[in-house]
């Protein structure tokens, strides 16, 4: 077939409904994905992402199990899931990576062993691992539109806050930051934007979704509040990116949108670099600030 004929095919597609609301589903949850990553990674959350994203598959086994429609069981199942690991994170005497490899393990393991309970259960577990967004339904992208709305506005007027708890969290604490509050409302929230985005682009490729944009935004940014931004719209870029291709190329649509996100990575890497906001951050970090004035 030829390219016009390729292109034709591919704008009709765009017109049905499902890829319609594919194409919004992927935008809202990049646009979640990036900004909530962009905290995520210079929290050092990546690896307790990806946690989050295995575990899900356990929420799912269980909902299989019960007999309830996995969606409705996944959302609470993760929250309630991230709020135990960050309790037993703070408690444990242990490394932080290697009580998250258990978790990440033996959650993955034991929702496997679940699914295989299920004597009606027909082995769709490519959709589990790797997402299937032509899936998303209307609620979905209700749901997705007020989360990721709930999102901005947290960040939005605790920016400040925010940021002196990724960057100085003792700086944050002598200036009266709620640490504690300000922390568990951040997990709940990302717990909330893993568990969505899972029907996307799976269990497997989630920490991907969360973590990419948020590195390539690093790389070109100049200021927090450029990073916090370019983070977003390149989750949102990605999406759109890795939707059209898979339309043209038959690729299965989660890791499309992932591969998008690794060529801007790459871009971000080979572009000249703007002027880097690490003097910004060693100023946040200095005890020497803690009664002056920061930049956002």
């Amino acid at each position: 077939m030829t390219i016009q004929t390729e292109l034709v095919r591919a704008v009709e597609l765009f017109q049905l409904p499902f890829m319609q609301r594919a194409l919004m589903g992927g935008v809202l949850t990049g646009l979640m994905g990036g900004l909530m990553g962009s905290f995520t990674i210079l929290r050092q959350l990546s690896f307790f992402s990806d946690t989050l994203g295995h575990s899900a598959l356990l929420g799912i086994s269980i909902g299989f199990l019960l007999g309830l429609d996995p969606s409705w069981v996944l959302m609470p199942f993760t929250v309630l899931f991230a709020l135990g690991v960050t309790y037993f994170l703070e408690r444990a005497d242990l490394w932080t990576d290697a009580l998250l490899n258990i978790v990440y393990s033996a959650s993955l393991a034991i929702g496997i062993i679940l699914l295989s309970l299920r004597e009606d259960y027909q082995g769709g577990i490519n959709n589990l691992l790797f997402g299937d967004i032509l899936a998303v339904q209307t609620g979905d992208l209700i749901f997705s539109a007020m989360l990721l709305v709930v999102c901005a506005l947290f960040i939005g007027l605790t920016l400040r806050s925010q940021i002196l708890l990724t960057l100085h969290e003792p700086l944050a604490i002598s200036r009266g930051v709620a640490v504690s509050a300000q922390r568990t409302t951040f997990i709940v929230l990302l717990s909330l934007v893993v568990g969505i985005s899972i029907e996307a682009v799976g269990v497997l490729l989630i920490s991907a979704f969360i973590v990419i944009p948020a590195c390539a935004a690093r790389l070109l940014s100049r200021t927090f509040t450029q990073y916090i931004l370019i983070s977003a719209g390149l989750g949102a870029l990605s999406a759109i990116l890795g939707m059209v291709t898979s339309a043209f190329l038959y690729w299965p649509s989660g890791p499309s949108i992932v591969t998008a996100q690794l060529v801007l990575f790459v871009l971000a890497i080979i572009v000249p670099k703007p002027h880097s906001w690490g003097t910004f951050l060693q100023k946040i970090q200095s005890p020497k600030n803690s009664k002056g004035s920061f930049k956002k």
